[in-house]
């Protein structure tokens, strides 16, 4: 399991990040709604797989249920790659390596660390509410599906954030996307959580959040640099932001365990990261366009 976490992971990542930056490359003016439908893919698959291992596991066991499934992936990923262009030859400055010279610049270092606070808080409730929710007496079943219940919000969060995104800016978008997620945690979830109501408000509310926070933050990050750029730009936030993945789950963990297996504690946690976030990415807005609070940014 740990060499199949660390390949997929790696090789998720190979194909997210040049798949992204490569949209970003044939958009200005709509490139938020392009970029919010072509993630739109990330929560359909979040839907449909959860479903279909599910349903294999008990027909053909784990082993053959995972590679149905990297069958499936290997036909779409192969697909996509034929299809996938770029516009613009390299700049000249351009290297293959995320350059940390860029985050000098304080709009873009704000973005990263609100990016960065973001994606750590991010995967928490998605790693941890099946267990949440067997904890609380719901039914196994239920808290298995449930992730396709999120994944739906998902989707309509990723489209709706690139189209707001072009019109309203955004900065706000995502702003307003975290501070809808720091609302779903710490106003739903934790006080309704235990209800099944409350459950599936809360996940609808999180995924539409989420979703949004997930196609919008690489436009954020195109709004700070010229597109010949942007995939420099893309890959030097998304390095640093890769720790935040990486630490944010192991951490909650240890939160979790802390308080016995109460999952009250990394609740909170999970909503004042994402306060952190809302304040950063607020503060970048504030570098580039002052402090109006209802400039289109």
């Amino acid at each position: 399991m740990l060499t199949f976490g660390v390949l997929h992971g790696f090789g998720a990542s190979l194909l997210f990040t040049p798949s992204i930056a490569a949209v970003g490359h044939w958009f200005r003016e709509r490139r938020g709604l392009a970029t919010g439908v072509a993630s739109t893919g990330g929560s359909l698959g979040g839907i449909a797989f959860p479903l279909a291992l599910h349903a294999l596991f008990d027909r053909v066991g784990f082993a053959w249920a995972v590679r149905i499934v990297a069958f499936i992936c290997l036909v779409l990923c192969g697909a996509a790659n034929l299809l996938i262009r770029t516009r613009l030859p390299p700049a000249r400055d351009a290297t293959p390596h995320p350059d940390l010279r860029i985050l000098r610049d304080p709009a873009f270092a704000l973005t990263t660390v609100g990016v960065f606070l973001l994606e750590f808080s991010l995967f928490i409730p998605l790693t941890y509410i099946s267990s949440y929710m067997v904890r609380q007496g719901f039914d196994v079943d239920f808290s298995y599906r449930i992730l396709a219940v999120l994944n739906a919000g998902s989707v309509l969060g990723r489209v709706l954030a690139g189209w707001w995104g072009d019109h309203f800016g955004a900065f706000n978008s995502n702003i307003l996307a975290v501070l809808l997620s720091v609302f779903a945690c710490l106003a739903v979830w934790l006080p309704f959580g235990g209800t099944t109501a409350g459950v599936v408000v809360f996940v609808l509310l999180f995924g539409f959040a989420s979703g949004n926070n997930i196609s919008i933050s690489p436009v954020c990050i195109g709004r700070l640099c010229r597109t010949e750029n942007y995939g420099r730009y893309y890959a030097t936030t998304y390095t640093m932001v890769s720790f935040a993945c990486l630490i944010g789950i192991p951490i909650g963990g240890e939160v979790l365990s802390a308080n016995g297996g109460d999952y009250w504690g990394l609740i909170i946690m999970t909503g004042v990261v994402y306060v952190g976030s809302a304040v950063a990415l607020w503060g970048a807005k504030v570098v580039c366009v002052g402090w109006k609070l209802l400039a289109i940014f």
